[in-house]
């Protein structure tokens, strides 16, 4: 008969942050669906690292968000004032989580017993999967499943700290004094343009990223005992990938934002217009800033957070 421990804790976190979000309206209905299923499968894992990573995400973005919702609302079309969290769909949530998401899934595969895809992510990783023991080994010792350990850990470092640093940019850059450059012709453009980048923004991007890779040096330190013993060697490992993460990750974030995504400005109304933006009538004044109409920005997201995310697992 098959032994099933329900993951009560994990459950018990998925549904407040999922009821949070929908209180606070941060999350559409399926916003917050999704948002449960991804919060009780990350949070599912014995280590409860990469879990931990998505709820300061959540918590630190949605933050960010309601600072500048209100300036947001005064320069691009379709954000609703009353919305002060802003008001994230499935879709939004998925492009926010997926390389994360998997690569947790296939963390728990390797090294936690009983956990479903076993001999999938061996056969798949070419390694025979190692029993998570919290005082035995660190999870990103090389030499734990041939580095798998590692490189699926820094998979979810490079996504959060990806998405993290292009929502703090794009939520707090906008509140720059300056205007900001276009990244691909560096001409100044209306604040909110897609691929353009401030000071404010870049460094937020950064400042970002480093947050992510400080909430996984800190979970890892509290949690696994082996970790602890190269404390001072992983917080610089983790801040400084971190750090890279979120500045190239939400640059490249902005390259296909400027090229690939089209951005229209309203000359009557002086706003960007955006993905939830009404159709303009036929004989509006609207004037193509950048980009082509080829991606969504939540295409763009998750093309870029995956990206980052593979990037670092594989070089970090």
């Amino acid at each position: 008969m098959l032994h099933y421990d329900f993951p009560l804790v994990p459950f018990l976190f998925a549904t407040a942050l999922s009821v949070n979000g929908l209180r606070k309206r941060s999350l559409s209905p399926s916003g917050a669906a999704a948002a449960f299923l991804t919060g009780i499968s990350m949070l599912s894992l014995p280590l409860r690292t990469p879990g931990i990573v998505l709820i300061a995400f959540y918590l630190l973005g949605s933050s960010a968000t309601r600072a500048g919702q209100p300036r947001k609302a005064a320069l691009e079309d379709g954000h609703d004032p009353s919305d002060a969290a802003g008001y994230r769909s499935a879709a939004q949530v998925f492009s926010n989580s997926a390389s994360a998401l998997a690569a947790s899934l296939a963390w728990g595969a390797l090294h936690a017993p009983g956990f479903p895809g076993a001999r999938v992510a061996e056969a798949l990783f070419g390694v025979r999967g190692l029993p998570y023991v919290d005082d035995a080994w660190c999870p990103l010792d090389r030499a734990a499943t041939d580095g798998w350990s590692r490189a699926l850990l820094f998979v979810i470092l490079g996504h959060f700290a990806c998405c993290m640093g292009d929502t703090l940019a794009s939520e707090l850059g906008i509140l720059s004094r300056t205007p900001p450059i276009l990244l691909t012709t560096l001409a100044r453009v209306p604040p909110g343009t897609n691929g353009a980048l401030s000071p404010l923004g870049t460094a937020a991007s950064i400042g970002g990223g480093m947050a992510m890779g400080w909430t996984m040096w800190a979970a890892l330190s509290v949690e696994n005992a082996a970790c602890r013993d190269e404390t001072g060697d992983l917080l610089l490992l983790l801040l400084g990938w971190g750090a890279i993460a979120g500045g190239l990750g939400s640059l490249l974030d902005s390259l296909l934002g400027a090229t690939l995504q089209r951005t229209q400005y309203s000359n009557t109304s002086k706003r960007i217009l955006t993905d939830t933006s009404a159709p303009p009538a036929e004989g509006a004044d609207i004037k193509v800033v950048s980009g082509l109409d080829v991606l969504s920005n939540n295409n763009v997201n998750l093309i870029s957070s995956m990206l980052t995310a593979l990037a670092l697992g594989y070089f970090a």
